[in-house]
């Protein structure tokens, strides 16, 4: 008989463990997996992730947990369903299955970026847009949890700015009016297109909302692009893929009507959240990443879902 099938391999993990004591959490960070989302289109599309496992260790005298497992559990486990918390459950439970009585609770966090195609504002054109996400799913003594994460980026144009500016604006047409001349439509008209006819921009800047939302297990589904859909049209101004010079200039009138401070977009996006029956719990912070300054200008808001 092959000496390679009859040997019996130690297993140091069974040694009892010096200063013995239950540990929340040990498993491992960044393993390189497949996970199957829905695309556009109506299919399905594989994305690469990076994924962190853990479990419980409650039996105090083990020395270890089963590590292999959790990783070959793992290998398979998301790539041939859709992402659903009730897929990610099923998932956990299994993890915890595998430590054959040395953990109750186990947790998953994946990382991945998902991308849309977005179109643009006039013209006919479209373009992809990378949304990062951050999936962290919980089972902890029969309870399971869900925690979505992710970002959108907009244009901010400052309201204080924009006042400031169209002081200026009409300070020189008072300037360049005082004389006594006719005026008609279309005298203002060309003295408005003209370079004359804007003494002073206000500062906008490229801003990021991050979000953080606990979803509620009653729904079997992970909200991520409805959220994202919901938030770009609250905020109004999030940052185009194709353009062409009319959908700049769409996109210029976007921002004038939507001034806004970082307490203002905070405030649009916390009103999205706490109306969405999903969500149980939500934590958003802003950034305007400032042109005027050197720091930047951030708040955060936090609260409840709708029941």
């Amino acid at each position: 008989m092959n000496d390679r099938t009859t040997k019996i391999l130690p297993d140091v993990a069974d040694d009892a463990a010096f200063a013995a004591r239950p540990l929340d959490w040990v498993g491992m960070q960044r393993i390189a997996l497949p996970l199957r989302l829905p695309a556009q289109d109506g299919g399905f599309v594989h994305v690469p992730a990076s994924v962190d496992v853990a479990v419980d260790l409650r039996a105090a005298e083990a020395r270890g947990i089963h590590m292999s497992r959790l990783y070959l559990r793992l290998q398979d486990a998301f790539a041939g369903e859709a992402l659903t918390p009730a897929g990610l459950r099923r998932v956990l439970q299994d993890l915890v299955e595998s430590q054959r009585g040395l953990s109750t609770s186990a947790r998953v966090t994946l990382r991945y970026e998902h991308l849309l195609r977005r179109a643009a504002l006039a013209s006919d054109h479209a373009g992809w847009k990378n949304y990062p996400v951050e999936l962290e799913a919980t089972l902890a003594s029969g309870h399971f949890r869900l925690e979505l994460g992710f970002s959108v980026e907009y244009s901010s144009t400052c309201p204080a700015s924009a006042a400031l500016s169209r002081q200026l604006n009409a300070a020189r047409f008072t300037e360049d009016f005082a004389t006594a001349r006719p005026l008609s439509t279309a005298v203002v008209g060309e003295w408005l297109a003209s370079e004359r006819g804007l003494a002073a921009t206000p500062h906008a800047q490229r801003s990021r909302a991050e979000v953080r939302v606990e979803l509620r297990p009653s729904f079997d589904e992970i909200p991520l692009v409805a959220l994202v859909d919901a938030l770009e049209s609250a905020l109004a101004t999030p940052v185009q893929t194709a353009v062409k010079r009319e959908d700049e200039q769409a996109f210029a009138r976007l921002n004038a009507e939507n001034l806004m401070f970082c307490e203002d977009a905070a405030r649009r996006v916390a009103a999205v959240l706490s109306a969405d029956e999903r969500i149980a719990r939500f934590d958003a912070r802003v950034a305007h990443f400032e042109s005027l300054h050197a720091h930047d200008a951030v708040a955060r808001v936090s609260g409840a879902g709708n029941r």
